[in-house]
């Protein structure tokens, strides 16, 4: 029997139970520097994430560094500007103690005074009370004593008409501001109620403008002439309100405030009332209107006879609008027994059709136009609907 050697089998063995002690080993070793070794993991980490990001963060420390530079400077600037207003602020400061002083408010209400032609009485500064002023008449002689109520209303007018570009103290005058006029016309004579009339005007304009610091102002009165005379507005032509404009009507029926809003102005002359009717006509009634309307612009207002109105037509047109004048004045004077007169739509619109050309024949037909609330792209139309008339007339 011959027996193998087993060296090399127990030598490979005991290199394998060395590697693996030695691992254990190591693996011990680690586990004992726990703290140092994650230490070390992460610096190699970070080591190897810089050298592979090494030109992106090259760009942003380089973009950081731009940024810093920037802010630097605008803060710079900042503290420059700062500076400027600080200056700015005392400098507005000592600007608007002069605004606020009396001086400038009795140079501005005499230069009105003086510019409407108005010399009953004029402002001036009270002598060495320069923060305060005095009211005096054309001779130099104070008028506080013999101001009539009138002229009280009218003065306080004046200096609530300067506050508006003003102010009573020197923080706000430059803050928006919501005016109200109430009634400011009580006491007023016709001609004190024009130059009221004519500087709220101003002061509605400026509103609508959006011009200065008035942004908002109502007016509240019971006077209908001086209505009349501050809601006019050349722009209204179809009478409708201005998309920045609004009327209202306020009532006090069994002791309710009521507020009635109103599309159109809803205080009107006579004269404007003809025409409204004119233009929603009632068959009852428009015989009179049309006579009242002739006898007012042509007759009234300009001078012209109406029956020299007829002279101005030829041929059939003449006996059509002498029939019409005819007409009139036998509608507006007499009551038409319906048994024997029939009036129907057709007849009337056919007079409303030569009731207009009498506005052109004699050249005012942009009166027509205006009263009427015709556009001018509309006009075309209204010649083209009546031409069928027009022919039947000629």
């Amino acid at each position: 029997m011959t027996l193998e050697s087993i060296g090399e089998i127990v030598s490979a063995i005991e290199r394998q139970i060395s590697d693996a002690n030695a691992e254990i080993k190591k693996h011990n070793a680690l586990v004992k520097n726990l703290a140092v070794e994650r230490n070390k993991l992460s610096q190699e980490i970070w080591k190897c994430l810089l050298n592979e990001n090494e030109p992106l963060l090259s760009t942003f420390t380089a973009a950081r560094s731009n940024l810093d530079k920037a802010i630097q400077r605008l803060s710079e600037q900042i503290t420059g500007k700062e500076a400027q207003l600080s200056g700015a602020t005392a400098e507005l400061r000592a600007l608007e103690k002069t605004v606020t002083s009396v001086q400038p408010t009795v140079d501005e209400i005499n230069g009105l005074l003086n510019s409407f032609g108005f010399s009953g009485f004029k402002l001036k500064t009270a002598g060495e009370h320069d923060h305060l002023y005095e009211i005096v008449r054309d001779d130099g002689g104070n008028a506080n004593e013999t101001l009539s109520e009138g002229e009280k209303s009218f003065v306080s007018f004046l200096y609530f008409y300067q506050l508006l570009r003003g102010s009573l103290s020197e923080t706000d005058i430059n803050d928006d501001r919501v005016v109200i006029f109430d009634d400011p016309v009580s006491s007023l004579d016709s001609d004190v109620l024009f130059v009221v009339s004519a500087l709220m005007k101003r002061v509605i304009k400026q509103a609508m403008e959006k011009k200065g610091q008035i942004k908002q102002v109502f007016v509240l009165t019971h006077n209908i002439y001086f209505h009349k005379e501050v809601s006019f507005n050349p722009d209204r032509r179809t009478g409708n309100a201005l998309k920045d404009e609004t009327f209202w009507i306020i009532r006090k029926p069994a002791g309710v405030t009521e507020a009635i809003s109103y599309r159109t102005n809803p205080i009107k002359t006579s004269y404007e009332l003809l025409w409204q009717e004119v233009r929603d006509p009632n068959k009852l009634t428009i015989q009179n209107v049309l006579r009242r309307v002739i006898e007012n612009y042509f007759k009234i207002l300009g001078g012209f006879d109406p029956n020299s109105i007829t002279a101005e037509f030829t041929g059939k047109d003449q006996q059509v609008c002498s029939s019409l004048l005819s007409w009139v004045n036998d509608g507006s004077h007499s009551a038409h027994d319906e048994l024997y007169i029939s009036q129907d739509d057709s007849m009337i619109e056919r007079y409303l059709d030569v009731f207009k050309r009498i506005f052109d024949v004699m050249g005012h037909d942009a009166h027509y136009r205006m009263m009427m609330r015709i556009e001018d792209n509309e006009e075309a139309k209204q010649i083209a609907a009546a031409q069928p008339f027009a022919v039947a007339g000629g």
